[in-house]
């Protein structure tokens, strides 16, 4: 026997001697090619269709086919190898898919009909073509999957078939319902958009089927630790709805699914959207945007974003650690990514208020004379706001705020006494910017100022220890005194206004620049009438001269948004403040002229200005126009009040539009 002969070579030894049947060469295929056996051998030669994993010890039956899909990951039938790496997980995954192969399988000796059958083994035949006639699967024997199986000619099963030519397979014809079913985008859409109708369908669905699903949605939100605020993506409203139109029995994606295949396809499609970008950059124009942070290890890095009337795309993110962050430096990187994007297509450049970053944008206007730099209105906020909380009359209180609730949250048990006296509502707040998140934190210690004074003068904290702590003696001798909360009181009055306003030029909901110079005005009169005592005068000058420092120098750029915002525009007209109109019709005869170089051209664009501004002409004199001054987008209302200027002269309109409404 070949069995005894081999046993009587020289058995492979392991380090200490004894016989290691993982490096016996005659416990794998003497000249098989496949990547499987490096990581698989047979534990018991009676046995080849039994093998065992080198690398984490377990056996399988099915051979070696069924070891490479444990290595992959992926299949439903075969555990993930736990010591299986990304490469051997793609090479096992690459050899197991360029080996799928469809062989003819000739059934039975009076049947002639051939099935084209996969490599899995799955049958390709239709209901309608064949029927399963008897299953011989019990009664064959287990064979080994290296090859020799593959030569064999008899078949497992036995199919007869209704008609001696193989019919194609066609896909199944779509049923009228769901030709006329919208997509799952168009559903969510009209659902975010406050249009959307119930289904027949959902409509007769009780309110306990609706709780059930509900509660399995919140388990995996649970269990997987996902933010709760995820739930309201557009993405996984799309998901959730083509998951409801597919129907019961869809299988998840893998693990393996979601970091492989669907990952490059993700990928290919980011790709495919770049170019649907580029068409809206080079019809409209586009603000080129930088945003530059420094991460856990120190790196200073810069972002890149590009916003359009499409969207805002992700450019790329570059490691700037080893540069100098001069002027010259920043205007040469923000011009190679102009260069990339188009030169023509860039209306402006958006950065921070930094004086190195104001520097370069003056460089770069220098350069290309028909760009403008505008500085960040959010970040200017923030510094404002930071100016007004080193106030002396401000810190004192935002720093004793400070103390309460880190004492409060560095306590578990004390955390968790006052969450009961709030209703579960936490007292820190988050914000877009560090300086506005300190100011939010007071509103909401304000807001629960009855409840945390209640909880200090309580018996739960009475009997804590940590009630006799100098800690805790200073937070509760804080939170009970008066001359804070009227302190508290002030900084609401000075920020609250200013809150409102990065809101919104830090949101994406409505173009920000339109709006912000009207809110900026708006706010400046609430913090006046907050302050207006003859006793906060001197706060109040202090205030105003920080918001005006800020504002007026870092913000010193054309401030045509406002003229062509129909909305802000003809109340001023209507209200006859002629020096603002004025200011505003300057500011936009600035940016025309530095944006179109034609002289007769740019006759043109003002001559229509004009009929704009006095509500003159068939585009802006009828009654539909009138009615949208109001109601209408500022960039919508531009594009159809210019849309026959934008016929003559190209892209000129477009793109001048597009820099007064970018922020």
């Amino acid at each position: 026997m070949k069995y005894a002969a081999d046993s009587s070579m020289a058995s492979p030894t392991s380090a200490n001697g004894e016989y290691d049947p993982k490096i016996d060469p005659a416990r794998k295929p003497r000249r098989s090619t496949d990547p499987g056996w490096k990581y698989a051998y047979w534990p018991d030669l009676e046995n080849k269709d039994k093998v065992e994993c080198l690398l984490c010890g377990d056996d399988f039956r099915g051979g070696i086919k069924r070891l490479k899909q444990h290595l992959a990951g992926g299949y439903g039938d075969a555990k993930l190898c736990p010591k299986s790496t990304s490469e051997l997980r793609k090479e096992m995954t690459a050899y197991i898919e360029s080996n799928k192969r469809k062989r003819p399988i000739y059934l039975g000796e009076e049947e002639e009909e051939v099935v084209e059958v996969a490599a899995n083994g799955s049958a390709a035949v239709h209901e309608n073509e064949a029927s399963v006639v008897e299953s011989q699967a019990s009664k064959v024997q287990p064979k080994p999957s290296s090859g020799t199986a593959a030569k064999r000619r008899q078949a497992t099963l036995q199919f007869k078939a209704s008609d001696n030519k193989k019919k194609p397979q066609t896909k199944a014809p779509k049923s009228v319902v769901e030709m006329m079913r919208k997509t799952p985008e168009e559903m969510v859409d009209e659902r975010l958009a406050e249009s959307y109708q119930p289904t027949i369908v959902s409509i007769t669905k009780s309110k306990e089927e609706k709780e059930y699903v509900d509660m399995q949605w919140a388990l995996f939100f649970y269990e997987c630790g996902i933010p709760f605020n995820a739930a309201a993506s557009r993405q996984f409203h799309i998901a959730v709805e083509a998951t409801a139109q597919y129907g019961s029995g869809y299988k998840p994606v893998t693990p393996y699914q979601l970091g492989e295949p669907l990952l490059q396809k993700a990928v290919k499609a980011t790709s495919t959207m770049r170019e649907d970008h580029e068409r809206a950059w080079k019809h409209y124009g586009c603000t080129l945007m930088s945003d530059g942070w420094s991460d856990k290890r120190g790196r200073h890095l810069i972002n890149f974003l590009v916003n359009s009337p499409e969207g805002t795309y992700f450019l790329e993110s570059i490691d700037a650690s080893s540069e100098v962050h001069d002027a010259n430096m920043l205007a040469d990187l923000l011009e190679e990514k102009i260069e990339g994007i188009g030169r023509d297509n860039v209306v402006q450049v958006v950065t921070d208020n930094g004086a190195n970053f104001k520097a370069a944008g003056k460089l770069l206007m220098e350069r290309i004379p028909t760009m403008f730099w505008s500085p960040c209105a959010a970040h200017c906020l923030d510094l404002m706001l930071e100016d007004i909380g080193n106030l002396k009359e401000f810190k004192k209180p935002i720093a004793r705020a400070r103390r309460v609730t880190t004492f409060i949250y560095r306590h578990g048990r004390v955390l968790s006494a006052m969450r009961e006296k709030t209703g579960g509502a936490d007292i820190v707040r988050a914000a877009a910017t560090r300086f506005a998140t300190s100011f939010l934190t007071l509103k909401s210690m304000y807001k629960h100022k009855d409840e945390l004074k209640s909880f200090f003068v309580s018996p739960v904290w009475t009997g804590n220890k940590l009630a006799k702590t100098k800690a805790g003696l200073d937070v509760h001798d804080i939170i009970l005194s008066t001359q804070f909360w009227n302190s508290v009181e002030d900084c609401l009055r000075a920020s609250a206004p200013l809150l409102i306003v990065l809101r919104v030029v830090d949101g994406d909901e409505r173009p920000a620049m339109p709006e912000v110079q009207a809110l900026m005005k708006h706010a400046k009169e609430k913090i006046t009438q907050s302050f207006a005592i003859q006793t906060k005068k001197s706060l109040l000058k202090s205030i105003m001269a920080i918001i005006e420092r800020c504002w007026e120098k870092q913000m010193d750029h054309p401030r045509a948004a406002m003229y062509l915002n129909p909305g802000k525009l003809h109340p001023l007209i209507r209200d006859d403040d002629d020096a603002t109109v004025g200011q505003l019709r300057g500011c936009f005869l600035d940016v025309l002229a530095r944006m179109v170089e034609d002289e007769d051209t740019r006759d043109k664009i003002n001559a229509q200005a004009m009929d704009y501004e006095y509500l003159r002409g068939n585009d802006f004199s009828n009654k539909m126009a009138k009615d949208n001054i109001a109601t209408m987008s500022p960039r919508k209302c531009c594009c159809s009040i210019l849309i026959s200027a934008r016929v003559h002269y190209g892209n000129l309109i477009p793109a001048a539009s597009e820099h007064y409404f970018q922020s």
